[in-house]
Order: structure tokens, then sequence, then C-alpha cells
């Protein structure tokens, strides 16, 4: 079965490349000639830098491109994507709110 996906390293950048988008992960009008390049460099001990490249030409006149440098953190990271309505990440959330208020007001487990 075809994925629609592939990874190859350039370097040291992880490249992952893909095509083949269903109709329901559309972006921003994008249609079934989407194809999107994504680059992972790690730029030195403390930085990893996010690229990524989106081309249809049905939906753009040219390719586009984003950098994002990600800086190493000690704190938790959440993913954001849309899944379940984010109803998961609403019952996540509010429950760290109540242990954080429990923890402020002295309750321990």
């Amino acid at each position: 079965m075809d994925w629609g996906f592939s990874g190859h390293w350039d370097g040291d950048t992880l490249v992952v490349e893909t095509e083949s988008f269903l109709r329901e992960t559309s972006f921003r009008g994008s249609s079934a000639n989407l194809n999107l390049t994504e680059r992972f460099t790690r730029v030195d001990s403390e930085t990893l830098l996010y690229e990524f490249t989106v081309e249809d030409p049905t939906t753009w006149m040219e390719a586009w491109s984003v950098e994002v440098p990600m800086r190493k953190s000690a704190n938790p990271m959440f993913e954001y994507a849309c899944h379940e309505g984010y109803y998961g990440m609403e019952g996540t959330l509010s429950g760290a709110r109540a242990l954080e208020r429990e923890h402020a007001a002295g309750v321990s487990r």
C-alpha cells in the first residue's frame, strides 16, 4: 500500500515528503495535487529548525515555505492538531487546572 509519504536524510537534515492528501485534509482550498516537504535540522544543542514547503500548482501560483526555529524546553509540550474536535485537549487542560488549584490550596493526593 502506498501511504503517500517518504523520508530520507539530506546530510544532517531529515526530509519528509508527503503527497496523496485526502479531501478531508484539504489545506486552505488545496487540491489532490498538494505536496508537503518538511525538513528537520538540529542547528545546535538547543535548537531544532523546522521548515516546510507547500506545493499545489492547482491552488497556488508558486510554492511557499515557512521556517520555525524550535528552542529546547524543559516544559511539557502538547500536540495541537485537530483531533476529536478538541474535546480531549479541553478535558486535559481542565484537569490540569484543577490539580493546580488543589496544589495552590495545599490539598495533597
